[in-house]
């Protein structure tokens, strides 16, 4: 597990932007400082790399990319009664207060509990420790809803080092409450591979997507860069980079 973890971080950090970028415009440079003719266009390509990366129209695709797979009924897909909610837990946030629930998770929580307002299924979290010192991310998930959403969670599954580790853990845990099938709580982004995780663990799921969206309809407007956009081409590229990374495991 290790080294397959740190294959994941090795890739997503030097693959993805910003460092990937980076480490093109660094090499454009040697090229550059040695005589290169084609140094100048490395550089300028990587810098065209990152505008594309932050238009809506190339963020857009790769999201759409990932979800697809959903299609748009996700609320037809899997067992006629789920027995549980899984929440995936997404990051952790530093205030004040020290460790809490980062925006994404967050997300997922509020999604999580408005089902379970819904269906008055019992909620399980997930998720381990993701930096030393800091709790781990069930912990702090399990916390928020209780505290912001008044909802208690049945389950904290606090071991998860990743998606597949998710998807074992909460599976023994509801399993050994007699629960074979559960909804799933991600971003639609993310839903594709850990349903895939669930599935090799033979546990039935109906996903529960959040911003599930549609086949990007471009104008030219979507061609022009937006940093707000950037971060969408990130998550996506780490999604794929992710499922390389499944892929070589399995």
């Amino acid at each position: 597990m290790p080294a397959v973890l740190s294959l994941q971080q090795v890739l997503t950090a030097l693959v993805l932007p910003p460092l990937g970028l980076v480490i093109a415009c660094l090499f454009g440079g040697i090229l550059a400082w040695g005589g290169a003719r084609r140094a100048g266009p490395w550089v300028v390509l990587s810098a065209a790399l990152v505008l594309l990366l932050a238009t809506p129209a190339i963020a857009g695709l790769l999201m759409f990319s990932l979800e697809r797979e959903l299609g748009r009924d996700t609320a037809q897909q899997g067992p006629a009664s789920p027995g549980a909610i899984i929440v995936l837990g997404a990051e952790v946030a530093h205030g004040s207060g020290g460790a809490e629930v980062g925006p994404l998770t967050l997300e997922r929580l509020r999604a999580g509990a408005a089902l379970h307002r819904r269906t008055g299924l019992p909620l399980l979290v997930t998720g381990g420790v993701l930096s030393p010192g800091d709790p781990a991310i069930a912990v702090l998930m399990a916390r928020s809803l209780a505290e912001d959403f008044g909802t208690p969670a049945r389950w904290i599954e606090a071991h998860a080092a990743d998606t597949r580790d998710n998807a074992a853990f909460s599976a023994a845990l509801l399993r050994a409450d007699g629960i074979g099938s559960a909804y799933v709580v991600s971003h639609a982004w993310h839903l594709p591979r850990a349903l895939a995780a669930f599935a090799r663990q033979g546990l039935a799921t109906v996903p529960a997507p959040l911003r599930l969206g549609r086949a990007p309809d471009l104008s030219w407007a979507d061609w022009m860069p937006r940093p707000d956009r950037l971060p969408e081409s990130w998550f996506a590229l780490r999604e794929w980079v992710g499922r390389l990374v499944y892929a070589l495991r399995d």
